[in-house]
């Protein structure tokens, strides 16, 4: 292991390479020490680093509301969605229908004005691309979106549901600059999908202005942008592979923030005054998915064996360090209506004893899948494996490509029986989590899930319009997933952003990303 000496003067010699500077000489720059750069921009195609960038870029029709949190500092409130791109906007008596009016003055980095033109476009091209943004518009039940004038634009829904202003807070669909993006179009590209992969065009607080593969990308400020001005005019995104650099960068002043540290390192940089740590226990719930598709999870009493045969305990010591919190549910706060619907607990023998009742008195043997796209998966993965062992469940962790993983849990592929995954979504809403994630339909149904009892419940639950009822949907369906165990819920592991000491203004949003726009440094 490197003295702390040699750890400094190798980290002198990358902040000389990489030209990085101390704070005070950067004049409302912020510096960002990243994993990689990112590789591409489209909201709608997920590549490493492009939704860190798009909700710095993108920003939508509505935004959820504040209020004051804990210790005096503001928070997201997931029960209110106000206005923002929109300056208003009113609903016909059915539900069914929605007029925005677009606020006026909100220009793109490239000077074009939005309008309902550009939310027109936006949906088209979510259609036509057919990824995440056409499962939003499915899931929020929207059947056409119209232009009025310049500036009102008209949705029409297939039926009133409670999830369509809360999708509108997303950054996908992106609100494009269609004006500059049909610039780049072509006969065999017509929405510029090549073009908007590699730039943006926002109505949001930054733009892109250059990217260097493997080394950096400079974002600048949105001059048309009319929100209040941030602080930072420049934001630096260097890649900076090893964490223990990203530690000693930002220790020594040398970037601002540093990002997916491994949590020994979290909890240590708790105790060390050079740096500021906000922790925020988001609803991200580390699990253990089993595929019901697949034998021997096609039984029930396989699955509900292996969630009594999981050592909650050890778990949370080993590997979440007593920092994580435990997951009670396919909710959690601050999710609304989110209960204590998984109420397992270690239980070896009653897993024995539902193992023998599925015919396998003898064990079983299985493959745990896992990737390296979060840090806990492996340590979850080997905990799993000495846990069920003591059950009669022989495990063997198998960690796989992270391409290869998304590929054999993509909706209609399934193949794989027995996987680690997080799960979490950018809308903190009940009945979007739910579809997303468990519902037989949902883009994130990465496991296979198909409880018919359970889908109903979900779809009720989208459209119920008075609040008592839904909230008896939404918690008869948590309690649906719980029984049919098809997740192993373990531990909430939280959000640990590091920064340097400076630095004030972060506020915990649904989609779990930093806003630069939030950020300042105040000496």
């Amino acid at each position: 292991m490197p003295s702390p000496r040699r750890l400094l003067v190798a980290t002198a010699a990358l902040a000389a390479l990489l030209g990085v500077m101390p704070a005070t000489a950067q004049d409302r720059t912020m510096v960002m020490a990243m994993v990689s750069t990112p590789r591409g921009f489209d909201p709608d195609i997920w590549v490493p680093g492009q939704i860190e960038a798009s909700v710095n870029v993108y920003e939508g029709l509505t935004r959820f509301a504040t209020r004051p949190g804990a210790n005096g500092r503001t928070e997201v409130d997931p029960g209110r969605v106000e206005s923002h791109l929109a300056e208003s906007w009113t609903v016909s008596e059915d539900g069914k229908e929605y007029v925005f009016r677009i606020r006026p003055g909100m220009r793109s980095h490239f000077g074009n004005e939005l309008t309902a033109a550009d939310v027109v476009w936006t949906f088209e091209k979510s259609n036509a691309q057919r990824r995440t943004g056409l499962f939003i518009r499915n899931v929020a039940l929207i059947e056409s979106v119209e232009e009025i004038s310049r500036f009102e634009v008209r949705f029409r829904l297939k039926e009133a549901n409670r999830i369509f202003l809360s999708v509108l807070t997303l950054h996908i669909p992106a609100l494009f600059d269609s004006t500059e993006a049909k610039r780049h179009a072509t006969p065999e590209d017509p929405f510029a999908a090549r073009w908007l992969g590699s730039n943006t065009a926002g109505f949001g607080p930054y733009h892109v202005e250059s990217v260097t593969a493997g080394q950096q990308a400079v974002f600048v400020l949105n001059r048309g942008y009319q929100f209040e001005r941030p602080f930072y005019s420049r934001i630096v995104w260097r890649e900076v592979p090893s964490p223990a650099t990203r530690v000693a960068l930002v220790r020594t002043g040398q970037v601002q923030y540093a990002e997916q540290l491994p949590l020994q390192q979290i909890a240590d940089l708790r105790r060390d005054r050079n740096v500021r740590v906000e922790s925020v226990a988001a609803p991200g719930s580390a699990t253990v998915r089993m595929n019901p598709r697949i034998a021997p999870f096609t039984d029930v009493r396989v699955r509900q064996a292996v969630a009594y045969a999981t050592d909650y305990r050890a778990i949370g010591e080993a590997v979440f360090l007593g920092i994580g919190t435990r997951s009670r549910s396919m909710l959690n706060p601050p999710i609304p209506g989110a209960i204590d619907a998984y109420t397992y607990e270690t239980d070896y023998d009653r897993a024995r004893a539902l193992l023998a009742e599925a015919g396998h008195p003898n064990g079983l043997d299985i493959t745990l899948e896992y990737s390296t796209n979060w840090w806990w998966e492996e340590p979850l993965a080997l905990q799993m494996q000495a846990s069920l062992a003591r059950a009669g469940i022989r495990v063997t962790p198998r960690r796989i490509p992270a391409t290869e993983i998304t590929a054999r849990r993509a909706v209609n592929v399934w193949s794989l029986p027995f996987m680690t995954h997080l799960t979490s979504s950018f809308v903190p809403d009940p009945s979007y989590n739910m579809f997303l994630t468990a519902h037989s339909r949902g883009g994130s149904n990465v496991n296979g899930n198909n409880n018919a009892e359970l889908d109903g419940l979900i779809d009720a639950s989208v459209i119920e319009r008075d609040d008592a009822k839904w909230l008896d949907l939404v918690a008869r369906a948590q309690r649906s997933q719980a029984e049919s165990a098809t997740f192993v819920e373990t531990f909430l592991p939280g959000t640990h952003e590091v920064f340097a000491t400076c630095m004030e203004g972060f506020m915990w949003r649904p989609h779990n990303r930093l806003v630069w726009k939030d950020l300042a440094c105040r000496r």
